[in-house]
């Protein structure tokens, strides 16, 4: 093993041993048969779905755009890109021009809420369209209670 990768494993393993704690709000909840792998969670009241695994093959320009979408009382409370490979410029402007579009709306209604992309980021808005599209339809099919 050379130095680089025991140095990155190193930091991660003692990332894993930290990061228990530091997170002590958020509670991990994995539904019996759940064959997609979609993680659930719960972070200060609101239901969280990540669409890494529910998503992985949907790809934006560079790669998969996973995302994090925060649901309180039915309502979407705010949509958070997580760790991708879009160009920053591009994935600056989906944040700001295009993560809040689903704000405020009940889940119901930002499921078939249309969204027009963003100009130079068509790739990638699609991407972040569909995992929100899979996101959703995931919570109200399983994590809807």
């Amino acid at each position: 093993m050379n130095k680089k990768v025991k140095l990155a494993f190193i930091i991660s393993s003692l990332l894993f041993v930290i990061s228990p704690s530091a997170s002590a709000q958020t509670q991990t909840l994995l539904p019996k048969g759940d064959e997609e792998g979609a993680v659930i969670t719960t972070e200060n009241g609101s239901t969280v779905i990540n669409t890494t695994t529910l998503a992985e093959e949907v790809e934006g320009y560079a790669g998969p755009v996973p995302l994090k979408i925060f649901i309180k009382k039915d309502k979407i409370e705010k949509i958070e890109a997580l760790k991708n490979l879009e160009t920053p410029k591009y994935l600056a402007l989906i944040k700001r021009d295009l993560l809040n579009k689903w704000n405020g709306l009940t889940v119901k209604k930002a499921a078939t809420q249309e969204v027009d992309v963003i100009t130079g980021a068509t790739y990638t808005s699609e991407a972040v369209i569909e995992n929100v599209r899979r996101g959703l339809d995931y919570y109200t099919k399983k994590g809807k209670k």
